[in-house]
């Protein structure tokens, strides 16, 4: 069991890095604005406001000190500033032109964040919401609720799956997005929304109190004494308590295997805390920045030893940060990764808050697995590739699951001899 102590041990490995960094997957990632590798630091606001036009000259010179290529993809930086010198009126000539200045690096992982888009992404990070708990998808014109979470206020006020949302406040939606609908059911906590809704063919009315939702990002069970860890992101700043929480869920189970797939990245220092559970001493990541500076990150001492056997499964979706565990737990030979080969996104990005509450993802620097591997646009090739196959979406099975418990379940045996 993790004691108290050994919580507020690990806890401040999370506190050791200093930037805001972040790692992600790809480009429709950070258009679909999902995770990135982040630190702490990384959920500052810069609240000035100033003038369109100076907060793209901040944009350019930011881009300009930290960006990790100082060649700029072979073109002279300074030729943006002079493009749009006494040109950006507007909150919107920022963005346009920031983006066009950083698609110009062929770069898909920095990226400007407009007010609206910081604010997701800080949301993402301390896995705070405040809502009522559902999930909904926009079904032929339709906001249908797909999920009530447990213990939420949907769930309080009996809202059901296959309700549909008629009415926020008393204002029809009909035609509105699901960003839209998303916007107007969430708002301050202890404040009540009004949700009119279908069910079946009965119309209904519910008053509800927005509250504080709580996101998790591991899930754990165990059978027949192997333990099975679900992480589906690392972004979320509450994963290292919610993965001490899991290894005591499955403290009884004598091997692990932990689900990587579909997770596209997080922050950076959760992935290095997970790994320094299961590895004792040496180097976990190597980050390379601007002119070749590199720094490798250590395991640091602690007071668990988890010497359990564990199987980790990966895809081509498993990505970033996520490659950056796999990679250690690998190197070390301290895990077998089964499935197929990861996607290869070996990039570290920073998240820079900017004024008018803005920010950027910027590029500062590569990483490196333990032995020195660059994975970007490599990934990193399972021990044993399974894989995922149309029959399993048809039979609703698991055919990497199950090798993966099938392989555990040797290697407790063969331990047990």
């Amino acid at each position: 069991m993790l004691n108290t102590d050994m919580k507020r041990r690990f806890t401040a490995l999370i506190l050791v890095a200093g930037t805001a960094l972040l790692l992600y997957a790809g480009h429709t990632f950070y258009i679909a604005n999902k995770n990135p590798l982040i630190s702490d630091s990384a959920q500052t606001v810069d609240k000035r406001q100033i003038s369109p036009q100076k907060l793209f000259d901040g944009n350019w010179q930011k881009i300009k000190n930290e960006y990790y290529d100082s060649g700029f993809n072979h073109q002279h930086w300074s030729k943006w500033k002079n493009h749009y010198r006494n040109k950006i009126k507007t909150a919107d000539d920022v963005k346009v032109a920031t983006d066009t200045m950083l698609e110009s690096l062929n770069d898909p992982y920095s990226r400007f964040l407009t007010k609206e888009e910081f604010a997701k992404q800080r949301t993402d990070i301390t896995s705070k919401i405040y809502g009522i708990g559902v999930s909904i998808v926009n079904d032929g014109g339709k906001i249908r609720i797909i999920n009530v979470l447990e213990q939420t206020p949907a769930q309080f006020a009996d809202l059901r799956n296959d309700d549909i949302i008629l009415a926020v406040n008393g204002k029809d939606i009909n035609g509105l997005s699901i960003s839209e609908v998303s916007g107007m059911v969430k708002g301050a906590p202890n404040t009540l929304v009004s949700l009119d809704i279908l069910r079946g063919n009965t119309k209904l009315t519910k008053q509800i109190i927005r509250k504080e939702i709580a996101l998790k990002s591991i899930k754990s069970s165990v059978e027949d004494e192997i333990g099975y860890i679900q992480i589906s992101s690392f972004i979320s700043s509450t994963v290292p308590n919610e993965f001490l929480e899991a290894l005591e869920n499955t403290s009884k189970a004598k091997g692990l295997i932990i689900d990587l797939r579909g997770n596209t990245g997080g922050l950076l220092s959760n992935a290095v805390f997970i790994a320094n559970l299961f590895i004792d001493e040496g180097r976990l990541v190597s980050i390379v920045g601007r002119n070749g500076y590199r720094y490798d990150v250590l395991a640091q001492n602690k007071n668990i030893n988890i010497k359990k056997p564990v199987i980790i499964l990966v895809d081509g979706t498993s990505a970033s940060a996520t490659e950056i565990l796999a990679g250690a737990m690998k190197d070390y030979r301290r895990a077998k990764l089964v499935g197929t080969k990861t996607y290869g996104k070996g990039m570290v990005q920073k998240i820079i808050p900017m004024p008018n509450e803005t920010g950027l993802n910027l590029t500062i620097a590569k990483y490196l697995t333990p032995h020195g591997a660059d994975i970007h646009k490599k990934g990193i090739s399972p021990d044993l590739r399974v894989n995922f196959t149309k029959s399993d979406l048809e039979t609703r099975t698991d055919s990497q699951l199950e090798k993966a418990k099938e392989m555990l379940t040797k290697m407790l045996i063969s331990r047990a001899q």
